[in-house]
């Protein structure tokens, strides 16, 4: 059985065993990679980074949904910039939005994901509500000219073709596009390994939108099963009560398996650890004696011995 292997930082990776291969090939901007695997069901890779798998999606597109959606709590048109495999648009329309505007730069994410991950979207594609447009989110934004209740950045990470949507120029762009009290919402990384970079990346978004902050999702199958995303807007509306949040979620009857109100109360508490950045980057290379042989041979998992087991 083969594996692939994602590296994650210099001195960190995972990999993920191959039970069948459904699609390789490259679209116009990206290399696209669609395999099974026993835990995790079909996952989805980008340019050799995994996007997502069935079995933790939910925990990602609920929370960079839901949570600029009820922290708004009357949102009627949506903007999604990006999400090509419609995980984020089929969370969205469970709610009693208007309108929902989605701009996808690689028209063949959305087709593979049509096709061998169906059920992410769950026909999300075909709902009257959405206006699908294959372009460039920044050059959209930029020319937009109207305004969005909750605009929602479900982007790659920082290079490649979604580079362009962590600029200032492009948040300058979300805010301009930005209704009264409204929220933007978007991915941060793993603030176990940057958490500098995300106590940046919120202040940046302050200065912008006028108040930011920032939560946690814990996906396995992402850098150290912790993944930081950030709420921004002209008001810090980003926590409302936990009696408005139930209101709503019971009110509009959300079925999420993730998210709840409480989720999103306890999503914006910072572990003690996330907030100590001092280590952060300063990574020394121990020196050590002689390298015991099972760090450089294959393991048998049949010989692996479980702590719950002994």
């Amino acid at each position: 059985m083969s594996t692939f292997r994602e590296r994650l930082y210099p001195d960190h990776g995972q990999y993920l065993e191959v039970q069948s291969v459904l699609h390789t090939g490259r679209t116009e901007f990206q290399d696209v990679l669609v395999f099974e695997n026993q835990t995790f069901g079909k996952v989805l890779v980008l340019d050799g980074v995994v996007q997502l798998t069935e079995r933790d999606n939910h925990i990602y597109h609920e929370m960079v949904a839901h949570v600029p959606l009820m922290a708004h709590g009357n949102a009627k048109h949506v903007l999604i910039v990006g999400g090509g495999d419609g995980g984020t648009l089929r969370q969205v329309l469970k709610h009693p939005v208007e309108s929902v505007t989605m701009v996808e730069l690689d028209p063949g994410v959305v087709e593979i994901s049509r096709r061998y991950l169906p059920d992410i979207s769950h026909g999300a594609f075909d709902d009257p509500r959405l206006t699908l447009i294959y372009g460039d989110g920044a050059q959209f934004l930029a020319t937009a000219g109207r305004q969005f209740d909750v605009i929602i950045i479900d982007s790659t990470d920082p290079i490649g073709p979604g580079g362009q949507l962590f600029t200032d120029a492009f948040y300058d762009d979300c805010r301009k596009a930005l209704g009264e009290g409204g929220v933007v919402s978007i991915q941060s990384g793993c603030p176990f390994y940057r958490g500098n970079e995300v106590d940046a990346a919120v202040a940046r978004l302050g200065e912008r939108f006028g108040a930011a902050k920032a939560f946690l999702a814990p996906v396995p199958t992402y850098a150290n099963g912790h993944l930081a995303l950030m709420v921004a807007g002209p008001k810090d509306n980003f926590i409302p009560a936990l009696e408005t949040l139930q209101s709503t979620f019971d009110s509009i009857r959300l079925q999420t398996r993730f998210y709840s109100p409480q989720v999103h109360h306890a999503a914006f508490v910072m572990v003690p650890r996330f907030d100590d950045t001092s280590h952060d980057d300063q990574r020394e290379v121990p020196t050590v004696g002689a390298v015991p042989d099972w760090i450089t041979r294959s393991v048998d998992r049949r010989k692996v011995v479980s702590r719950a087991s002994r």
